[in-house]
């Protein structure tokens, strides 16, 4: 399914900068309300199971797109599915209303198409 992949290409753009973020790169006001312009170890520790937690949405988003096969049974994968859009539903409007002039204008625009594929990936399976 095309929203699976579009939803995975764009989502793997985050888990980068996520990726960024851990080793300590200066990316941070892109991110978590933009408080930070480079992440404290606690804050770099959080970004990695965020990570994680990104990586595994992307595999739960292709195996509901019926781009690949995760082992998860099918019905597991279409609930996270759209766990998952929920979750990211929440999250645009946390860029929305974020104080960091770059998360609002950048992350609240890709937020919002990652829900969106997840949504229709979710609704179509």
């Amino acid at each position: 399914m095309i929203t699976a992949l579009t939803g995975s290409i764009l989502f793997s753009f985050v888990m980068a900068l996520y990726i960024l973020l851990a080793l300590g790169l200066p990316y941070a006001d892109y991110a978590m309300g933009g408080k930070y312009k480079i992440l404290s170890k606690k804050e770099r520790i959080i970004t990695v199971i965020s990570v994680i937690v990104q990586a595994f949405a992307i595999f739960i988003l292709l195996q509901a797109g019926n781009v690949i096969r995760t082992g998860f049974p099918d019905k597991t994968a279409n609930f996270l599915c759209y766990f998952f859009a929920i979750y990211l539903s929440f999250n645009v409007f946390m860029n929305l209303f974020s104080k960091s002039k770059k998360e609002k204008l950048f992350m609240t625009p890709l937020s919002l198409v990652i829900a969106v594929c997840f949504w229709i990936t979710a609704l179509n399976t």
